[in-house]
């Protein structure tokens, strides 16, 4: 791996020369055992300790397929996908491998023992596959996390409805927490030249989950002048929901957990602002019985915000605890766009409110490749910030997953692979210089 590294620190690094080194056997990447499937079984799952099950271990380097790349990372980052896989929840991630690998002898390798995480990257191409013109070893790339076949015409419209979907480093093997990394080309992008590597890692994911949630035609489609309700506001999505909804025009009424998470909305230029835990919400009164009452103080908040208006569209991605609240507070005729269910995936909700009131349940999950590259493209540009606030090292992941888990991080956590410091592969010194107080936003608070 010395070889590889240095090749990327050194600037005068060509293709060819990229393509001459000589590949390792093996790598180092964080890892889930098939064996310890049922390790946290019968525990609560706030008490289920990523640590204990995320190993770093020495593995094998995959073969290399048509249309695909390896990719050296020097950064990758968690989201709850890491920590959902590293407690078994909702289910084990090895089924996905099992259910990949029946599909052709080429998935079959990804049905293995151990399980390599990460469905963010930020590295540099070392060698691609048959098939692949646009990509070449030496390019510096970031890699969004949506794996498909498109071998049906169900996903030439939108590759999110390929029936063979499946998230990189989640449903597939060979993910970004890693030394290397095995990904499609069609899932990287160039890499924004003003950012480090562990900035340029970080977005990936949440970046391009709430493009498509928030601002494509296949989620809410906002547009100027709404008024979006955005629950975890300074949180990994959240904070891009955020970022989103000011670039555009709209109004975000941002619902955070403690004053210093509204200090970062704050800085992120919002105004409308709920501390949910300083207003005392209680949206439930006990395990089987929601408050409606807590839902009316909660559209009576917003509506001191907004002049008296109910909110157009809510970014849900919390699930069970504020779902039946987000459906009532939307305003007649408006959408609820969900994500992710990070507190529950069985929503109740009082259909009355939606059915007599014309409102929207909209599910979007992460994003195409257009929507992918529109939103690195937003990020390359300036328009769209990082929101990277701690870096662990690759040893560090469990405590990293640990922290992600009990919400103890703001805005998004990265990992370093092969990156040996913070601080490396800024390109455009002029650009970065321009938004750094934007880029430090996360790690000043």
């Amino acid at each position: 791996m010395k070889e590889i590294l240095d090749a990327i620190l050194n600037p005068d690094s060509t293709s060819a020369d990229f393509a001459g080194l000589a590949l390792p056997e093996s790598y180092r990447a964080v890892t889930l055992h098939k064996d310890e499937e049922q390790m946290f079984a019968g525990q609560a799952s706030r008490d289920k300790d990523p640590r204990k099950s995320l190993h770093l271990d020495e593995v094998p380097l995959p073969e290399l397929g048509p249309g695909e790349a390896l990719v050296a990372v020097m950064a990758s980052s968690v989201n709850y996908n890491t920590v959902w896989s590293s407690i078994y929840e909702p289910v084990s991630t090895f089924g996905f491998l099992e259910r990949y690998g029946r599909l052709s002898p080429l998935t079959k390798r990804h049905d293995l023992p151990y399980h390599v995480l990460g469905s963010d990257l930020a590295g540099v191409v070392l060698r691609t596959g048959a098939g692949v013109n646009a990509w070449k070893p030496g390019d510096e790339v970031v890699a969004h996390c949506l794996s498909v076949e498109l071998e049906s015409p169900d996903g030439h419209n939108d590759t999110m409805m390929d029936p063979e979907q499946r998230i990189w480093g989640f449903e597939t093997n060979f993910g970004g927490l890693a030394q290397i990394a095995l990904v499609k080309t069609n899932q990287l992008l160039p890499k924004p030249k003003h950012l480090t590597w562990e900035e340029a890692a970080s977005p990936g994911l949440v970046n391009s989950t709430a493009y498509r949630q928030l601002v494509s035609q296949n989620g809410a489609g906002m547009k100027q002048g709404d008024n979006v309700l955005i629950w975890g506001a300074s949180g990994g999505l959240g904070s891009y929901a955020t970022q989103y909804a000011l670039a555009g025009g709209a109004t975000p009424i941002c619902v955070v957990s403690s004053e210093a998470k509204a200090d970062i909305c704050r800085a992120m230029g919002a105004e409308a602002i709920i501390d949910r835990s300083a207003e005392g919400y209680r949206f439930w009164k006990d395990d089987n019985n929601q408050d409606p009452r807590e839902w009316k103080r909660l559209g009576g908040k917003i509506r001191e915000f907004t002049g008296g208006e109910d909110v157009d569209i809510v970014f849900e991605h919390p699930g069970r605890e504020t779902f039946g609240a987000s459906v009532y507070v939307t305003r007649k005729g408006g959408t609820i766009v969900t994500c992710a269910s990070t507190s529950g995936f069985m929503h109740q909700y009082d259909n009355r409110y939606l059915w007599m009131s014309l409102k929207r349940i909209v599910g979007s999950h992460f994003a195409n490749y257009r929507e992918a590259f529109e939103a690195n493209r937003l990020v390359a540009k300036g328009k769209i910030h990082p929101t990277l606030s701690k870096v662990y090292t690759l040893e560090e992941t469990g405590q990293a997953a640990l922290d992600v888990h009990h919400n103890k991080h703001q805005g998004k956590v990265g990992v370093l692979c092969l990156a040996p410091q913070e601080g490396l592969g800024v390109r455009d010194a002029e650009l970065r210089e321009k938004h750094l107080p934007a880029i430090n936003r996360f790690r000043n608070i």
